[in-house]
């Protein structure tokens, strides 16, 4: 009878799949709501990538390092709820948000304002290059693209942020609501 070597063990095992997902899943999330802006969308995202990985998991622990799989599966998985939703995310915008969500800083509403001035393509490239801190060329694995392909993406996303942040710091000014020094 033949003995299963630690890979398989390790495999068979739900205890690696709860133990990568305790150490990734908030990350993830917060990776995928700078993505939506949408903490809701985001989580449930997340939950469904997850869902799909352990379905999958004995074949994403052989072929490497898990991550990458379900954060793209997360992403995607965003940006089709996003693109199913836009009208009913237009009225919540219309109407403001629920009365007990906390107060967000300026800073943090002028970014997911910028961000989601972005298109999808350059917004994923900013998140998983600036926010993941991931090299260009593990960005462009991840997203289908060449490594040029990413630069020019963050290039025109960071002057465009720039643009919008500065308009941004500069409207909030105007006001007397803050300034920075």
């Amino acid at each position: 009878m033949r003995q299963p070597d630690d890979t398989e063990s390790f495999l068979d095992d739900s205890d690696g799949f709860d133990a990568f997902y305790t150490s990734t899943a908030k990350r993830l999330v917060a990776t995928v709501y700078a993505m939506t802006g949408d903490l809701t969308e985001a989580e449930d995202a997340v939950q469904e990538a997850y869902v799909r990985a352990w379905q999958r998991w004995p074949r994403l622990v052989r072929d490497g390092d898990p991550l990458p799989w379900v954060r793209t599966v997360a992403m995607r998985l965003a940006i089709s709820t996003w693109r199913r939703t836009r009208g009913r995310l237009r009225a919540q915008f219309r109407h403001g948000p629920p009365s007990e969500v906390p107060e967000l800083s300026a800073d943090r509403v002028a970014l997911v304002a910028a961000l989601r001035e972005l298109g999808p393509d350059q917004r994923q490239a900013v998140i998983l290059h600036h926010l993941l801190d991931l090299p260009v060329e593990q960005v462009a694995r991840e997203i289908g693209a060449s490594s040029g392909t990413v630069r020019t993406r963050l290039s025109r996303a960071r002057k465009t942020l720039g643009e919008q942040l500065a308009e941004a710091d500069s409207t909030v000014t105007a006001k007397g609501v803050a300034v920075h020094d």
